[in-house]
């Protein structure tokens, strides 16, 4: 519990976690009020200004952990932060998980406040032409907010493998702007649909593609990446030198 306190009170000061926050509430609800003014409701309204909201849950994962691979200043001779985060945690396995966690709870909290905002804004816009808050909106909701988690912790691997939080981070939020390039190989290679983002986009959208994927199926597939690229990145982080 003391290495998730230290943790969860680390990310809290890190600066690029005021960056998650705007990509992550800003952007969606700003989209809403613009799709809401000019365009048709849909099925996705609400839904599909999420997928791009989860810029913020990517941008969170991946400083949680870049931010240990930067250097702390002259003064350490350019000793990286990571160094005194083993000092303070000695377990790489207790630092990791605490680690995991931090980010899990930091991007559920985001997650709810940012599908909350939008779908305000949505109401209040589009009044009775908005879509119903039924049973099925909430299951999408929930599978938002776990899409949002994965996609941070994604991100997190990444960072874990690359040591570098830059790369994985500006990769990630490219492919999730817009038009994403999984989407597009989808189009034409089936196997694209299986690839973690565009699956577990299943959960929450309605996005038509070659191949039909069900919510649970698409949340599974997904997980299975995520979970397979922590034990990757579980394995290399306590192997190798910080």
């Amino acid at each position: 519990m003391r290495a998730l306190r230290a943790e969860l009170s680390k990310l809290a000061t890190l600066p690029f976690v005021w960056l998650a926050l705007a990509a992550g509430i800003v952007v969606p609800t700003g989209i809403a009020v613009i799709t809401s003014l000019t365009t048709t409701p849909s099925a996705d309204t609400g839904f599909s200004e999420l997928a791009i909201g989860v810029l913020g849950a990517i941008i969170l994962g991946t400083a949680a952990i870049g931010s240990e691979y930067t250097a702390e200043g002259e003064e350490s001779a350019g000793s990286r932060q990571v160094t005194t985060t083993l000092i303070a945690t000695p377990s790489r396995v207790l630092l990791l998980l605490a680690k995991i966690t931090a980010v899990i709870i930091a991007t559920a909290i985001l997650a709810v406040v940012a599908i909350t905002l939008v779908f305000a804004t949505v109401h209040l816009l589009l009044g009775p032409d908005a879509p119903p808050l039924s049973g099925d909106t909430f299951a999408r909701a929930g599978g938002a907010v776990i899409y949002w988690v994965l996609m941070a912790l994604l991100g997190f691997g990444l960072t874990v493998l690359t040591r570098n939080g830059i790369i994985p981070m500006a990769v990630l939020v490219a492919n999730s702007s817009a038009v994403t390039v999984t989407y597009l190989l989808a189009q034409s290679i089936p196997a694209a649909n299986y690839l973690p983002d565009l699956a577990g986009m299943r959960m929450f959208t309605t996005i038509q593609t070659s191949v039909n994927i069900d919510p649970l199926t698409g949340g599974l597939v997904m997980t299975a990446w995520v979970a397979a690229l922590l034990l990757a990145a579980g394995a290399v982080f306590t192997r190798r030198d910080a």
